[in-house]
């Protein structure tokens, strides 16, 4: 199902994609929240604000190709739980950012995207990794529960008039 797609680092070179890219996200994430802005200039803001948590925690920009084209990119932080957690499970990777052009979904190219992050994960000697998913957004659920991740816990809000 994955055949043709090649997941490497991000480059400086994939810059301009990855703003349509976060401003795909955006637009598809308005659906759930109702408040992304789905304009440009929030793609080029939301991809900076990324990649200041992956610099801040030396983690990892990926990018998938099909046929020499960027469909879609995971960004991997390095985070570490508090002091309630026990030492040995305190450090984990964690998906912050993870889209697939609409065209491209199905193919297994989110997979293979959560595949690499496992094994880097796993290369950095973490036991687990994290990842949100919007209330609203089954689609994604079905998708990681059958990669394997379980509820872990749950975030609330309350608006405020």
């Amino acid at each position: 199902m994955t055949t043709g797609v090649v997941i490497r680092p991000a480059r400086e070179s994939d810059r301009e994609v990855l703003i349509e890219l976060f401003q795909g996200l955006n637009v598809y994430e308005e659906q759930f929240v109702g408040n992304r802005r789905m304009d440009r200039a929030g793609g080029v803001d939301s991809l900076i604000h990324a990649e200041r948590k992956v610099a801040a925690t030396g983690g990892v920009k990926l990018v998938a190709e099909v046929d020499g084209a960027v469909v879609g990119h995971l960004f991997l932080t390095w985070e570490r739980h508090g002091a309630c957690v026990r030492d040995d499970v305190k450090d984990y990777g964690y998906v912050s950012e993870l889209f697939v052009r609409e065209v491209h979904r199905g193919r297994g190219i989110g997979r293979a995207l959560l595949l690499e992050a496992e094994r880097l994960t796993k290369a950095k000697g973490f036991r687990h990794m994290l990842l949100g998913v919007l209330h609203g957004n089954a689609v994604a659920e079905r998708a990681y529960a059958r990669f394997g991740f379980k509820p872990y816990a749950t975030d609330l809000v309350k608006p405020i008039a």
